[in-house]
């Protein structure tokens, strides 16, 4: 039998994504070893994290200033956006340092199977956004797959009539793998992404 604070935390852990109850135990027990300073300051960090973060007025990136520190950050191009599902995503293209532009976060992608619409996403915020000048190309960085594909889509439908250059990222096979390995869709999206060498 497993006293209830421990019980209480075991059950609160296991609603992260990704965590089961075997993973959630492992957690507990260790936050448990740890000094009680410890566990001060996670649930300090818990507790900052949804009180203090909130979405930045021009990008809906999660922030805790706004506008956000890569919107109000003089040397980025703010005439390049890159549209991205969630502010997760947004990590991903900064590691790689090459992109020197803003973001727009959606906020979701469509899809209708789980009820999302284009009211539920970010989209009126990006058009009014390029509307307003300056923006001379939006890259679309949806995911690879139906959702993103629709998202990006009509994305691209809506920026149309205004003139904006509108790119998608390029999809294929990944650095470093073999061909025996690519799926049909991913070999597929290879071909059609392919440049002049």
């Amino acid at each position: 039998m497993t006293a209830p604070p421990l019980e209480r935390l075991i059950n609160e852990l296991s609603k992260l994504p990704g965590v089961g109850t075997k993973t959630a135990t492992r957690l507990a027990y260790h936050v448990l070893r740890r000094p009680a300073a410890d566990a001060e300051a996670l649930a300090e960090a818990l507790v900052d994290v949804k009180t203090k973060i909130f979405r930045c007025g021009t990008c809906n990136n999660l922030t805790d200033i706004d506008p956000c520190a890569i919107c109000s950050d003089p040397r980025r191009d703010p005439s390049v956006v890159c549209v991205v599902e969630e502010a997760y995503n947004i990590p991903t293209v900064e590691s790689t340092r090459d992109f020197r532009g803003l973001y727009h976060v959606l906020m979701g992608a469509l899809s209708p199977l789980r009820g999302v619409g284009p009211e539920e996403i970010d989209v009126r915020g990006l058009v009014e956004r390029a509307t307003k000048g300056g923006v001379r190309e939006v890259i679309l960085a949806t995911n690879p797959n139906v959702e993103g594909e629709a998202t990006a889509h009509f994305v691209a439908e809506q920026l149309r009539p205004l003139g904006i250059r509108v790119t998608r990222l390029a999809f294929g096979l990944p650095v470093g793998g073999d061909l025996e390995y690519a799926d049909q869709v991913t070999m597929a999206k290879a071909l059609e992404g392919r440049r002049e060498m």
